[in-house]
């Protein structure tokens, strides 16, 4: 069920996803927003002057976040960035609108719109994704802000308060899985991982914690971060530039990288005169292992979508915690959206509030020259009357935000005296 309308910023918050549901892989790596893209999609927008967007792009998905009102500008700043016709991206775009769009962004921090359900890696990634872009924009955007701090307080809540996230449930932990589930790792297996970004950190992670006596070796384009990773882990490197030599005489090739072509190619394997079995489990998007792999006899390549698939059967016990999730979701969309109101008629408050003071501190001065003396418990009371008075008239107008103008102006009338009306109506 859509949530109603409302007034406020929130019915400028969209998010345009494409995502597994109606994207395979490869359709998937064609909207691929790479960290390179952030510059020039940032100075896109400032200069055409249509709203904060941030893009988060994973193995499962590629969604845009914008505050602006007409998020087709966007999207076509979008796939101009990325080298694609803005009608084929519409043809897989779920757009979601408002309340709609906040509940979406929770379920997806929260892992309820994974392949894998629970995924927890992909709150990581909206944040480094938010953080990127911030860094190009050089400022912050408070609505923005918020919902990115909420989206972080759903996904912990509700992976200490529900069985959603238990276990070990990501891309990384289905390429272990599998090999686990087809008995590839009764013997020690010579593995050739490449890539060590997130993801590729975290596979070997997972392969070290769940096989036994792996035998791993690790190539990276960045040579120094490859040396890192393996005195980190006591592993071995392969020079990138002889990964094609190396991936023939390993039982397993990892694929983690994030490049926009396939850097296996069907070639690599053609060079070698051994024959053993390879496996080959891509965890890119797009791709970045050639699908006409798949024609050697010796050789399965396993992509993201096939690990998904079967991992999620494994994960049944989750689901049983999803309504327990959906409603932490609700709760803080509710704290948010309520935020969101306060925000929008603060000027309104605190304008309502001066006005009290104003009439508080004349009516002090007043006292103070009569008396020659005021008691510290009046000052005290009046303070207190000043602000359950404001509270009051927030409480009213957040609640009826039709009203809002109406009832600031009749309060502004009631509040200014004669004498300074005059004055008050020039402003």
């Amino acid at each position: 069920m859509k949530s109603a309308p409302n007034i406020y910023q929130t019915s400028f918050f969209t998010a345009l996803s494409v995502s597994y549901e109606k994207a395979d892989a490869e359709t998937r790596g064609r909207f691929s927003f790479f960290e390179s893209h952030i510059k020039d999609f940032v100075q896109k927008i400032t200069e055409k002057d249509i709203g904060d967007a941030f893009v988060v792009s994973t193995c499962n998905r590629t969604e845009i976040y914008t505050t602006t009102t007409n998020y087709l500008l966007v999207a076509e700043e979008y796939c101009s960035t990325i080298g694609v016709s803005l009608s084929d991206f519409m043809n897989y775009v779920k757009i979601y609108s408002r309340e709609e769009a906040i509940e979406h962004l929770f379920r997806v921090a929260a892992g309820l719109e994974s392949q894998i359900i629970g995924d927890f890696e992909i709150i990581s990634q909206i944040k480094k994704a938010y953080a990127r872009f911030k860094r190009e924009k050089k400022n912050s955007n408070p609505f923005l802000e918020r919902i990115i701090n909420s989206a972080i307080q759903v996904s912990k809540k509700i992976k200490t308060e529900t069985c959603i996230s238990s276990g070990t449930t990501s891309v990384s932990y289905a390429a272990v899985q599998y090999i686990l589930n087809h008995h590839l790792a009764r013997e020690q297996k010579n593995i050739l991982l490449l890539g060590t970004g997130d993801i590729g950190l975290i596979t070997i992670d997972n392969l070290i914690k769940h096989l036994q006596d792996p035998k791993i070796k690790i190539s990276n384009r960045n040579e120094e971060k490859s040396l890192k990773t393996a005195k980190k882990y006591g592993l071995d490197t392969v020079p990138y530039a002889d990964f094609p030599k190396e991936i023939t005489e390993n039982d397993i090739v990892i694929v983690t990288t994030a490049a926009k072509e396939p850097i296996v190619k069907k070639s690599h394997f053609l060079r070698s005169n051994e024959k053993r079995e390879i496996l080959i489990l891509d965890l890119s998007i797009p791709p970045n292992v050639e699908k006409e792999v798949n024609e050697l006899p010796n050789v399965s390549l396993i992509g993201i979508d096939v690990l998904s698939e079967a991992t999620s059967q494994t994960l049944e016990e989750r689901k049983k915690d999803i309504p327990k999730a959906e409603m932490i979701i609700k709760k803080i969309t509710k704290e948010f959206l309520d935020w969101e109101k306060k925000r929008k008629m603060a000027p309104k408050i605190h304008h309502f509030k001066s006005m009290l003071k104003k009439i508080e501190h004349n009516e002090m001065h007043s006292i103070h020259k009569k008396h020659r003396y005021i008691k510290i418990a009046d000052m005290e009371l009046t303070e207190k009357l000043v602000q359950k008075i404001t509270n009051r008239f927030a409480k009213y107008i957040i609640e009826n935000p039709l009203r809002s103008d109406e009832v600031s102006k009749l309060m502004k009338d009631m509040l200014v005296e004669p004498s300074n009306k005059k004055c008050h109506e020039k402003n």
